[in-house]
């Protein structure tokens, strides 16, 4: 093993990296910090090298040589491809398992049942990779499908590798049966509350929480929130035995991706200083989707059709809405039931528009295009797009919980004249459609205050949300890991 001086290098492992595999934010965040990190520290990127990633596009190549996993009774070929992009190197994990398969988790209904063995298989070959390197100080291990190594560090005793846990989501933890132990070839003597076993079940998040040196969540409000019954999804009580090993960073945006100023999916760029050149995004986006009257204000969903994104108080509120001088667009994928209510409301009024799927250079344009953004979460870990928006002269609309309370400061009656937060928007508490139906009518009244609208959307453009200060905070958290 190298001296602690030489092993500096950090690898992020996450099951997904935009631009190569996205399902949501994680992706975002798993190409965004790295990229900002590598200014100061050493910082490699490692994921599952899914079937469906073009490695043409992305020059990925073989590295040479391959090796065995052997997982309760059973070897596993693995095959280790690499490239760099945007300056970060950037490795991926290839077995049969875990990349042959058309989604990276499952169909939007179930996981795939396989999935205990898929991302067991990842984690012991990232430590595999890490240890055979000798290269790296510091594995950063995100959500549940990474949770695995910080066990299989420990279980190797001649590792000094440290590591790292961020917790993305908690509602989302990586529950499989206790057989599990036995397909992954763990001891029995793991099955205990102070380890893995959760509810007759084994949770792969709880390895991550147990045996990583630090874990860190990202917004500082819900590291508060998970410590909570009512939102620490049956694991509050064993985060607080670690709690001490916690805490909130706010994640950042990667502003070479989002910004208005050099956004290539745009019609016509714009920034703070020229606001105004913004509308023609927005008549041309109206164009584009049929929709009428660019003088309106154009509100826009875009998320994921879960109920953790407050999609049943969109739904409950969509007639409302279609009442109102507005125009709504929607752009979003997930559980068929909300797909079909949503439709069955768009097919009758012509100021609600629906893109069933998702399109990143649609996103974008929707975000260039829009006044306001809807954003009524249940619970929000930490969100992006509200982020992303007040980028682009969006005024959100959100539910105050997570990271959503960090960021978005409440529009009051002296905001107009002294704004000096960083990230104004109409907040609400209360999680019902009345809730939301009224923010939503805050949000017209302010509207048609032309002069109090554009000091904000100007104010919130001026303000950095890039990943600057998150960047800082975990240099501290990664110095400190490498001593």
């Amino acid at each position: 093993m190298k001296s602690n001086k030489e092993v500096s290098k950090v690898l992020f492992v996450s099951s997904e990296v935009y631009p190569f595999a996205k399902s949501g934010g994680l992706g975002d965040v798993s190409f965004g910090l790295p990229k900002a990190m590598c200014e100061t520290f050493d910082v490699s990127i490692i994921m599952p090298m899914y079937s469906f990633i073009d490695k043409k596009r992305f020059d990925i190549r073989r590295v040479e040589g391959a090796f065995e996993i052997e997982l309760g009774k059973k070897k596993y070929e693995v095959k280790i491809y690499t490239t760099t992009y945007e300056g970060v190197q950037c490795y991926f994990v290839e077995s049969y398992i875990l990349s042959n398969k058309k989604h990276l988790y499952g169909y939007p209904s179930a996981g795939y049942k396989d999935n205990d063995l898929r991302f067991g298989l990842f984690c012991k070959a990232v430590v595999a990779f890490a240890k055979e390197s000798g290269e790296f100080g510091v594995l950063h291990l995100n959500d549940w499908q990474s949770a695995l190594c910080a066990l299989f560090v420990k279980e190797d005793k001649t590792l000094q590798i440290k590591t790292l846990f961020t917790i993305h989501n908690f509602a989302y933890q990586g529950v499989f049966g206790q057989k599990s132990l036995e397909r992954l070839g763990l001891s029995d003597a793991y099955y205990n509350m102070d380890a893995l076993e959760f509810y007759n079940n084994i949770s792969f998040m709880k390895a991550g929480i147990a045996y990583s040196e630090a874990i860190t969540t990202v917004s500082p409000n819900y590291a508060k929130e998970i410590l909570t019954p009512e939102f620490g999804c049956g694991l509050e009580g064993f985060l607080e035995q670690h709690a001490k090993k916690l805490k909130g960073i706010l994640n950042g945006v990667d502003l070479s991706h989002f910004s208005p100023k050099s956004d290539s999916a745009l019609v016509q760029n714009y920034d703070a200083s020229s606001y105004e050149a913004k509308f023609k995004n927005k008549t041309a986006y109206l164009n584009e989707r049929d929709l009428k009257n660019p003088e309106l204000p154009l509100f826009v969903f875009i998320g994921r059709f879960t109920w953790q994104k407050g999609v049943d108080l969109l739904v409950a509120s969509l007639k409302e809405l279609s009442k109102m001088k507005l125009n709504l667009a929607i752009l979003g994928d997930g559980e068929a039931k909300y797909h079909k209510q949503i439709k069955a409301i768009c097919d009758k009024h012509t100021n609600i528009d629906l893109y069933f799927g998702y399109d990143e250079a649609l996103s974008h344009r929707m975000y260039a295009s829009a006044d306001f953004l809807l954003m009524p979460s249940l619970f929000e870990p930490c969100g992006l797009n509200q982020l992303i928006s007040m980028g682009y002269g969006v005024i959100p609309i959100v539910s105050s919980v997570g990271g959503l309370k960090d960021s978005v400061h409440p529009i009051e009656d002296s905001t107009c004249h002294n704004p000096t937060a960083c990230g104004y928007g109409i907040c609400f508490d209360v999680k019902e459609k009345k809730a939301l139906q009224k923010s939503v009518k805050e949000a017209l009244k302010l509207y048609k205050n032309e002069e109090c609208f554009e000091k904000i959307v100007v104010h919130n453009m001026l303000c950095d949300f890039s990943w600057k200060q998150g960047a800082k905070e975990y240099a501290a958290l990664y110095n400190t890991l490498m001593r």
